[in-house]
């Protein structure tokens, strides 16, 4: 048994913990000296321990602001590597018996926004089955996450509020499994945690035909709401930690990104 010589600790977005976790296991197959820790708890996680020096990689499924990237200078005296290491289509998931398939930008504005008009499910020209009371209820994230924050600044603008009332949740895995089992849910993940028991909506934008969360819509970008996925670490790291991201980013790193439901970089 070959003996570890390295660890590489990564920790960061709840979007990228299942393919951050897979490509640690695949690349355990080639490279058994290096053992890569992986946890989450979100982008701003990720990110302080990278400033902290507590982790190595900062997973973050949005951008590293400016004076994030300051304070991780200022305290460990290199400067910061950003490496986009794949995308994701950012889906908006419901109940399977919601008769609804898809879903504007705008409408996802008047549904999550403070001051919005849509309440209900029947507002957006659907009959609600069941008899039962359609008032929506809106799924969110807690707001460390990067996925929290890509959704609000892409439906409701950098100053814009939430609607009071939605339910704020931990983890991509949670958003999907509680609208599974509410049918009057409404959440948004990313597309690589689809799971039985819920539907995506196509997205549409402006004038444009309602676009499905796929692999090839989020590469052309005809699918609004995609983003890229970014790792980022310091300069002058380790060997080990280097090796690591060029494998990533390597035909074998980027066939783990598209089996594990995300977008690989297009070459």
């Amino acid at each position: 048994m070959s003996k570890v010589a390295a660890v590489v600790r990564n920790a960061g977005s709840d979007t990228m913990v299942n393919v951050a976790q897979a490509w640690a296991e695949e690349y355990a197959k080639v490279n058994a000296a290096v053992s890569v820790e992986v946890s989450g708890g979100g982008s701003a996680t990720g990110i302080a321990g990278l400033i902290d020096g507590v982790v190595d990689l900062a997973n973050c499924s949005r951008r590293m602001e400016v004076s994030e990237r300051a304070r991780a200078e200022e305290k460990n005296h290199h400067g910061v590597v950003e490496t986009i290491a794949g995308h994701d289509a950012l889906a908006l998931y419901v109940h399977p018996d919601n008769p609804l398939d898809e879903i504007s930008l705008e409408q996802l504005g008047r549904m999550y926004g403070r001051g919005g008009d849509v309440e209900r499910w029947s507002q957006l020209g659907i009959s609600w089955p069941h008899g039962e009371d359609d008032r929506i209820l809106l799924i969110s994230r807690q707001s460390n996450s990067g996925t929290y924050e890509y959704f609000r600044n892409s439906i409701l603008g950098k100053r814009g509020e939430f609607r009071a009332g939605t339910r704020d949740l931990n983890g991509s895995k949670e958003v999907v499994s509680l609208i599974a089992s509410t049918r009057a849910a409404i959440g948004y993940s990313g597309m690589g945690y689809a799971i039985e028991g819920v539907k995506t909506l196509r997205i549409k934008a402006g004038a444009s035909a309602a676009v499905a969360p796929t692999v090839e819509s989020a590469q052309n970008g005809t699918y609004k709401i995609s983003r890229p996925l970014y790792i980022y670490s310091l300069e002058g790291a380790a060997a080990a930690i280097t090796n690591y991201l060029e494998w990533i980013l390597s035909p074998a790193g980027q066939a783990v990104v598209r089996k594990a439901g995300y977008v690989p970089l297009v070459s």
